[in-house]
């Protein structure tokens, strides 16, 4: 509950400006740390949440940071080095120079 209650928490803030790929739709997210009522599977097995458009942020940023991605064997999107980003990770770019 209190892993349910950070990321809630944390969702608010911005995506890691590392992270990279797309949702592969395996559902595994939505298992964390038990099946979301809202997680249907199709039959290709494929998921789909069925309060799409209304999920919470939590759900809408998963994984936010490589530290939060706790699904990483199956997860679609994965974190790369700031260095093949060409920016820090918090996504802001640095201040200029006087």
């Amino acid at each position: 509950m209190l892993n349910k209650l950070k990321r809630l928490t944390t969702s608010l803030l911005p995506i890691d400006a590392t992270r990279q790929g797309e949702c592969n739709r395996c559902g595994a997210c939505c298992k964390l740390p038990y099946p979301c009522p809202f997680l249907r599977f199709d039959d290709q097995g494929l998921s789909s949440c069925a309060v799409y458009h209304v999920r919470p942020p939590s759900c809408r940023k998963y994984p936010r940071t490589a530290a939060e991605n706790l699904t990483p064997e199956q997860c679609g999107f994965y974190f790369v080095s700031t260095e093949e980003v060409g920016t820090d990770p918090t996504g802001l770019e640095p201040a200029a120079s006087p």
